[in-house]
């Protein structure tokens, strides 16, 4: 014969109730990986629009082999450019009496930079290491926005400092060599 169990021991092992807590473990797991994978695309989307911002000019300075490589002089400008006459430096190039280029902080009337012809036209950017580091100026300020994503979104501090350094580390070589 086998002895009885007493009633409440009978009771909790004949019919169990799931736990009430299982479910609802399940939608918070699930909401944290959501939020986690958004804020991954957020900063990834983020960090390729500023290569994308940044290639514009970039390849232009970087990739020099066959473009026209010269000097600006610049004589004149205007609200959002300045132009001069353009000094040939590569072979094959051309001298020309007006090219322009954009107008930002670092050009001066009455100074020459070394530039790169953009193909198909008479705008130029600058070129060598300071026209390297102002063509990736986008993706400076890229990476100190996604250092915000990933450091609060993300919980990565330490990521988010990485990031944000080598932005600033971007942003002020940028602003050093100009």
């Amino acid at each position: 014969m086998i002895p009885a169990m007493p009633a409440s021991v009978a009771a909790a092992t004949s019919h169990r109730a799931p736990r009430r807590g299982s479910s609802r473990q399940v939608s918070v797991a699930v909401l944290r990986f959501g939020r986690l994978a958004a804020m991954w695309v957020v900063a990834l989307l983020i960090l390729v629009a500023g290569v994308w911002g940044s290639w514009g000019t970039a390849q232009h300075v970087m990739l020099t082999k066959g473009r026209e490589q010269g000097t600006i002089e610049v004589a004149r400008c205007g609200a959002d450019s300045c132009s001069g006459p353009y000094a040939p430096l590569s072979s094959g190039s051309q001298a020309r009496a007006r090219v322009v280029i954009e107008k930002t902080v670092a050009v001066r009337k009455g100074q020459t930079y070394t530039v790169v012809i953009k193909p198909g036209g008479d705008e130029v950017v600058r070129s060598g290491p300071a026209g390297v580091l102002y063509a990736w100026v986008p993706m400076g300020g890229a990476l100190l926005l996604a250092s915000v994503v990933v450091a609060g979104g993300l919980g990565r501090a330490r990521w988010g400092w990485v990031l944000a350094g080598s932005g600033m580390a971007l942003l002020t070589a940028a602003f050093l060599a100009m």
